[in-house]
């Protein structure tokens, strides 16, 4: 089991302590550091500029959201970065949902599981620098030649820098059975949200799909999985439940349409189903307390790590016994990612 520090992205402004954090997961012998982005901060500057300060760690992005850059504008930064780090780039992608895709980047949602496999090839020849890059697809078309305003003279490119690493290994963002299956298929690393040992054999089930498929990238033994962890260690468990309560409304409740909120799908099939329900219609009331109260303490517990030193490490064991090869952790004071440290 390998730890990575999860920064995520930011709320109203920079992560305060986040350089001290970086230095601290990199003195401690974490293996990798990982940003995201949202609608507000975006995931490669804050890599960059506190990844700057790294000699070790890897960097990932969990995740850079595929509307945010085409699939070209995506390579070029990741070959930009894994050259100023010295080869310790991992790219995470993930298709967001269809209000933020929509709504902020003003793109069209539908086929996710068609963009995305399209996305990842294009990067994937940009990266293989072995001629000039075309996609016929009908998502990222290269060189685009119709269309309004289209004026017909684009032409066939590679990139004028030669990336360091041609295989920068892709992980994928997924929640349901299909996605997570093609990201078995087609990448080299899934990235868990909302993870817990007790669903493991369903999420397996659906990675044994991908990685059956004739064309499958990798096997289970070279595939690795990084699941997203709050973890907290403390005598008291209750406190820490109601700090991560809020998360869990918004993420069910708030974060997606009420017609299409992949995480209440998820925790659906974790069989949460009426708590889903009776989440969401509070939270799009505007009863957002009335929310937070009603998601009950096990649905908040079963996704984290916490506890005591001694039941933490316990639950470290459980997690990586059912398949994850790297916990991401959310951890926000060093002291934490100390003590996680000595117990992997």
């Amino acid at each position: 089991m390998k730890l990575g520090l999860q920064l995520g992205y930011w709320g109203q402004g920079p992560i305060p302590n986040a350089a001290e954090l970086v230095g601290a997961a990199e003195e401690a012998g974490f293996d990798s550091v990982f940003t995201a982005e949202s609608w507000g901060s975006d995931a490669y500057t804050p890599l960059a500029w506190w990844g700057s300060q790294t000699s070790r760690v890897r960097l990932g992005t969990a995740v850079a959201q595929m509307s945010a850059r085409t699939p070209t504008a995506l390579a070029m930064a990741a070959l930009t970065i894994d050259h100023l780090s010295g080869g310790r780039h991992i790219i995470g992608l993930g298709v967001s949902g269809p209000q933020v895709v929509e709504g902020w980047y003003g793109q069209p949602f539908a086929k996710p599981l068609a963009r995305t496999r399209e996305y990842v090839q294009v990067i994937r020849d940009v990266l293989a620098r072995e001629g000039a890059v075309r996609n016929d697809g009908p998502h990222y078309p290269l060189p685009l030649a119709e269309g309004p305003g289209v004026s017909g003279l684009g032409k066939p490119l590679k990139p004028i820098t030669h990336p360091l690493r041609a295989d920068i290994p892709i992980w994928l963002g997924a929640e349901g059975p299909k996605n997570v299956a093609q990201t078995a298929e087609i990448a080299d690393g899934w990235l868990a949200v909302f993870y817990t040992p007790r669903i493991s054999p369903m999420f397996n089930g659906w990675l044994d799909e991908g990685f059956a498929r004739p064309d499958a990238r990798r096997t289970r033994e070279t595939f690795e999985i990084a699941a997203n962890a709050q973890c907290v260690i403390t005598d008291d468990v209750a406190a820490a439940l109601d700090r991560y309560r809020p998360s869990a409304a918004l993420y069910v409740g708030g974060m997606g349409a009420k017609e299409k909120n992949f995480h209440a799908d998820l925790y659906r099939r974790m069989g949460y189903g009426d708590v889903v329900d009776e989440v969401t219609r509070l939270f799009l009331s505007g009863k957002k307390a009335e929310a937070v109260a009603a998601v009950p303490d096990e649905m908040v517990r079963e996704t984290m790590l916490v506890g005591t030193k001694d039941q933490v490490r316990e639950q470290i064991k459980e997690w990586e016994a059912s398949g994850v090869t790297t916990l991401m952790v959310t951890a926000r004071d060093t002291d934490t990612i100390r003590e996680l440290a000595t117990l992997v």
